[in-house]
Order: structure tokens, then C-alpha cells, then sequence
């Protein structure tokens, strides 16, 4: 891996709804804390304030996260996207690691329009997308719902919550999804910093 001065700093961007994608940020940190020299910190996106944009602003990777409500993320996070626009003005995250994950009520749900959503935000700060990397899972005969990605998705790490359920619970293949995330974005930015370190030498 990195040198012991070579440590990364991961900042997970979210908005959590009902509890759901708490949990899936939670998963999330977990996966990312198990590589050696990673710190992790949350940043709650509603009320954002300066501390929390200055932890975003000194992070190697951000994670963005949300419900999925009405096909896109929640308003809450919305409304931190469109506050993010003086770091666009100044390209404070270029060629930062992103990556992100959402919940929603069905299946499918239309998280797609939310993960790519984050990845369009992404974009236009000139930061680098970190995929799920991983198949589907499920869809076939020897598959079943423990599997990971379980729910088929590319561009990060959905889960599904139903719609009455008030407890915050999140099926255990979701949050292991969500865990092999954060593990990926945190060994992907221990590449890129080693990376950039060797290029200044």
C-alpha cells in the first residue's frame, strides 16, 4: 500500500432521511476504515457549515449520499449541491476521488437517477468517479438476495428500504455493498495519493 505519511482522508457528504442511508453511510465508513492510514469523516450535508465544507475541501475522496425521493436525491442534498458552486467557481476539488450511494423504497426505485446525479455533480467539479465495481448480483439461479449488488447497480451502492419501515434497517447485503464501497474508494485514493506523492519526487 502507502507509507504511514501517506494517509488518506475520506469525507462522506450525506443526507440521511429516515435513517437508511445513515446506516448505508455507517457501511460506508466501516469498509473504508478497514485499509490501514484512512480517516474517515462525516459531513452532514443539511446545515452544512465553514468546518464541515473545510473537511470536504481537505479530503482525498468525498462520498456522496442521499435518499432517493421522486427519482433524484433529497431536496436537502439538493440544496448542499447547489451551495458547492463557489468550490466549482474555484476548482477547490479537482481530481478528487468521488463515489456515492442512496436508498430508496423499491427495487430499482430510480436510484439510477440519483447515483448518476452524483456522478454529474462529480463532473462538473473535475473529480474522478469510483464505480461500484462490482457484477450484479442475483439474477441468476444459483443467486440469491445476500448477495452483493444484489440490486444490480454500477455507478455506486443502492439499497431498498420499504416504505413503512421507520426503524432506520437496511438489508444486510445493502450495507456489505456499501461496505465493499468504501473499502474500494479508500485502497483506490491510497492509489492516487502513493500516485501523486512518486510524481513530485
Amino acid at each position: 500500500m502507502t507509507s504511514a505519511t501517506d494517509r488518506v482522508r475520506i469525507a462522506l457528504a450525506f443526507h440521511g432521511g429516515r435513517g437508511h442511508t445513515a446506516a448505508l453511510a455507517e457501511a460506508v465508513r466501516g469498509g473504508a476504515e478497514g485499509v490501514p492510514d484512512t480517516e474517515v469523516s462525516d459531513v452532514p450535508v443539511d446545515g452544512i457549515d465553514t468546518p464541515g465544507w473545510q473537511t470536504l475541501d481537505a479530503a482525498d475522496a468525498i462520498v456522496f449520499g442521499a435518499p432517493t425521493y421522486m427519482g433524484t436525491a433529497s431536496a436537502a442534498f439538493h440544496t448542499f449541491a447547489e451551495a458547492s458552486s463557489r468550490r466549482w467557481f474555484l476548482r477547490a476539488w479537482q481530481d478528487k476521488l468521488a463515489a456515492g450511494f442512496t436508498n430508496s423504497g423499491s427495487m430499482a426505485g430510480d436510484k439510477s437517477g440519483t447515483l448518476g446525479y452524483f456522478a454529474t455533480l462529480a463532473a462538473q467539479h473535475g473529480m474522478l468517479w469510483v464505480n461500484l465495481g462490482l457484477p450484479p448480483g442475483w439474477n441468476s439461479a444459483n443467486g440469491s438476495e445476500w448477495d452483493l449488488n444484489r440490486l444490480g447497480f454500477s455507478l455506486g451502492a443502492g439499497a431498498q428500504s420499504n416504505v413503512d419501515d421507520r426503524s432506520g434497517t437496511v438489508h444486510k447485503a445493502d450495507l456489505a455493498t456499501a461496505e465493499h464501497l468504501g473499502r474500494r474508494v479508500a485502497e483506490r485514493a491510497h492509489v492516487a495519493v502513493a500516485g501523486g506523492r512518486a510524481l513530485r519526487q
